[in-house]
């Protein structure tokens, strides 16, 4: 229920979910784009035409990967891993564009994608700091961690600092939990970490 509930209070403007819409922002719509980008053919609107090289089309490495897997549905993650090696996070239109192609609920893909926390659907930062919230490692006060990083870089977790440079993230359990608490900074482990330690490693980390 809770990720449904977001889904239809953050993608409600982009969905229409179960209908052969062509809106702004809908699958459909968005697969036209590529297409024509693709094709390198132009296209004629109500306000005006526009043309666009196959190399501009953003879906360009989605859609080798889609007929790749044939379109599997078996084949969701390795698709989202793909367009967020494309894009860097997985937005509303690209989420939308994969449920289309894959002819798959949004609900189901948005699921997916908020339930594993290696996958972003906000841009990040240059750097990032996924701190982990299972069980075991709350119990050894990673709650701690997080605020003491909120406090330094004046940011919340879930979001970015203004400059861009951090994002600060709470992951779930990522399953060592003899290790904890665990913290994943940059894809690099960090293990049996403390608010001093962290802040440390990120103080680090950001000045280069």
């Amino acid at each position: 229920m809770g990720a449904e509930k977001s889904l239809n209070t953050g993608l409600a403007a982009t969905i229409r979910e179960g209908r052969g819409t062509t809106s702004k922002g809908t699958g459909a719509s968005l697969k036209q784009e590529a297409e024509i980008r693709t094709k390198g053919s132009s296209l004629e609107a109500a306000s005006g035409s526009a043309t666009a090289s196959a190399g501009d089309s953003p879906y360009i490495q989605v859609d080798r990967a889609l007929k790749r897997c044939q379109y599997s549905q078996d084949a969701l993650i390795e698709i989202l891993h793909t367009a967020q090696e494309t894009f860097g996070f997985l937005g509303e239109d690209t989420l939308t564009y994969i449920a289309h192609e894959l002819k798959l609920p949004l609900s189901w893909v948005y699921g997916v994608a908020s339930f594993y926390h290696h996958f972003n659907l906000k841009p990040q930062g240059e750097h990032s700091c996924n701190i982990c919230m299972g069980t075991a490692c709350f119990v050894k006060r990673a709650g701690e961690i997080v605020a003491a990083m909120e406090r330094e870089f004046c940011v919340k977790a879930g979001e970015t600092t203004a400059d861009g440079k951090l994002s600060i993230n709470i992951v779930r359990c990522l399953g060592n939990c003899g290790l904890a608490p665990m913290v994943i900074m940059d894809g690099k482990v960090h293990s049996r970490q403390t608010s001093e330690s962290l802040l440390e490693e990120c103080r680090k980390v950001l000045k280069g």
